[in-house]
């Protein structure tokens, strides 16, 4: 049951020009970005060929690609989650759901991992242009690899925050507001640390950015990945309790 809800919240996903339009866009910016770093390094190439230790074509080209995703992702994420549940319940067919011998752990991880296979689609997108880079030069596999988890977990984080919002916002709109306010708190949360020279191994700790930056670099800790998986499991968690709620409701 768990996989049919999957498939089905997958499927109507691309019933609606939304993840149609959101697709094209992310591919034209990400695009756009991806080939300005392949004119800068190219450049920059013969001055860096002097340049002992220098960043190669990996370190120019590949971490700014995935960051930038990171931030786009950022934007984009509400606008994929915020009807996974909202929507159930204006329409009415939340209740026919609850009502059915399913239960709510399927609900949930059936919802998450629908909205979780076109953040899959849009990171294999992703990874295909610095793949192609394979075809006449050489990149660090180990650094895209980094990078490629790094922004895999990020999404995984995404997108349960979404799902969480959806489950407790009475509105898909406010889902939405409520999914990006959160996020864009976790992710400069450190930042006015940073600028008064100060630090807070608290804000440290719970900053996405800074957990995503070190998977980023090439450093993967068990640290930094099982910050990522806590915290998705967290939200999966909350987001089960509050459809509880609603049951125990009806």
């Amino acid at each position: 049951m768990l996989l049919t809800i999957a498939s089905r919240e997958f499927r109507s996903l691309f019933l609606s020009p939304m993840a149609w339009t959101i697709l094209a866009i992310l591919q034209f910016i990400l695009a756009f970005l991806f080939l300005t770093q392949v004119e800068a390094f190219t450049t920059l190439q013969p001055k860096l060929a002097s340049i002992e230790g220098a960043p190669g074509l990996t370190d120019i080209i590949v971490p700014p690609l995935f960051g930038n995703a990171g931030i786009i992702l950022l934007l984009v994420t509400p606008l994929l989650t915020m009807r996974l549940i909202c929507e159930e319940r204006r329409n009415k067919t939340l209740s026919l759901l609850l009502s059915a011998p399913v239960s709510n752990i399927d609900i949930i991880l059936g919802k998450y991992l629908g909205i979780l296979g076109l953040m899959l689609l849009i990171i294999a997108l992703i990874t295909l242009m610095p793949l192609s880079l394979l075809c006449g030069a050489e990149l660090d596999l180990g650094k895209l690899f980094a990078n490629i988890l790094g922004l895999l977990l990020l999404v995984n984080a995404f997108a349960a925050i979404g799902l969480f919002m959806s489950c407790i916002a009475g509105h898909p709109t406010v889902a939405a507001m409520g999914t990006f306010g959160m996020l864009l708190l976790l992710w400069i949360l450190d930042w006015s640390v940073g600028m008064n020279d100060q630090r807070s191994e608290l804000f440290e700790y719970l900053s996405i950015l800074r957990h995503f930056q070190n998977i980023q670099s090439g450093l993967i800790s068990t640290i930094d990945v099982s910050y990522f998986l806590l915290f998705t499991a967290t939200f999966i968690a909350l987001s089960i309790r509050s459809l509880d709620n609603d049951r125990l409701q009806k």
